[in-house]
């Protein structure tokens, strides 16, 4: 992932709230464990406390300098014996060790659970400095709820690239009429009175397929299948019931016609390359265009109203 997103910075501001949690609590954890270091059973015991200010750790436990595990895995119900002795040097969360203080590990799957997790290193040395070792501390992500924050697609073009091997190829084809093509226009028609006058809020276009899905705001985890007899069929709009377009709406409801008929222009721009799949979704305010080159672009349906045609001749446009 790229660091510098808003996704990886969303992520970053959640990672800094859990080391915040973790800190205080983990280095008062490897004083009191210098006095039991490489006592087994003394220090399962201080681990037993020191748990108890971690109420979301799934396994506690200390390791050597060389990772190899000291004591027993220390849980929240108890203690559980079969990882004593245990080479955890090949962890991906032992990639990196903390020097001082605090270290925490990306995000890796499991080993046991097979769940997305991660281990919070401290490291633990003597009063003079001298390293012991590390204890570590195993995250189940499911298990954080109190650093989750709802992440926030960012309104803003983005563009990729899709099958190299599609892409190749794409001067060898043209774009053959699908049924939808013959009568594009009742189509659009039907999906602006559903969009605007039927509660439709997200609505995907397959055109070579003849087909379109629908999310609906009165019951928004179920899609709908609208195959080319019902797409081309203004009685479709009689199985939804009217819905006020929503206020809280991105895109104004004026918007919807000239979005369809900009999609519909792109479908046929090109006899190579052309418009495959397009979606609209009305609260975040983002169109997506799939071209025959596989390409697609992600933007904001102002940006995607004030580029004319001929910038989507551009090599930054249809063949992108």
């Amino acid at each position: 992932m790229t660091k510098t997103t808003p996704l990886y910075e969303s992520i970053l501001r959640q990672r800094e709230s859990l080391t915040r949690l973790l800190a205080d609590p983990l280095a008062d954890l490897a004083g009191n464990c210098r006095a039991v270091w490489g006592q087994r059973e003394a220090l399962n015991d201080v681990l037993a406390t020191g748990i108890r200010r971690l109420p979301h750790c799934k396994f506690l436990y200390a390791v050597d300098p060389r990772c190899v595990q000291l004591s027993d895995n220390v849980s929240q119900t108890g203690l559980l014996t079969e990882d004593f002795g245990r080479d955890r040097s090949q962890r991906p969360y032992m990639r990196t060790l903390p020097d001082h203080g605090l270290l925490l590990s990306e995000a890796y799957i499991s080993l046991r659970a097979e769940r997305p997790s991660l281990t919070a290193l401290q490291a633990v040395r003597t009063g003079d400095g001298e390293l012991l070792g590390y204890l570590g501390v195993d995250f189940d992500l499911r298990d954080l709820p109190q650093t989750r924050e709802l992440y926030e697609e960012p309104a803003r073009w983005q563009q990729l690239k899709g099958d190299p091997a599609i892409r190749g190829a794409v001067f060898q084809q043209t774009r053959s009429d699908s049924p939808m093509d013959t009568r594009i226009d009742d189509v659009m028609a039907v999906l602006e009175e559903l969009i605007t006058e039927h509660g439709v809020f997200h609505a995907t276009i397959h055109y070579s397929s003849s087909r379109a899905v629908i999310w609906l705001t009165q019951d928004p985890y179920r899609y709908r299948l609208l195959d080319y007899d019902a797409l081309v069929d203004p009685d479709i709009c009689l199985a939804y019931p009217r819905q006020p377009y929503p206020d809280n709406a991105a895109v104004p409801a004026a918007q919807i016609r000239p979005i369809l008929r900009r999609m519909r222009t792109l479908r046929y721009a090109d006899p190579s390359i052309y418009l495959r799949a397009s979606s609209i979704n009305i609260f975040n305010g983002l169109v997506s265009l799939t071209f025959s080159c596989d390409g697609s672009h992600y933007m904001p349906y102002k940006e995607f109203l004030d580029q004319d045609m001929a910038f989507w001749g551009q090599d930054g446009g249809l063949a992108s």
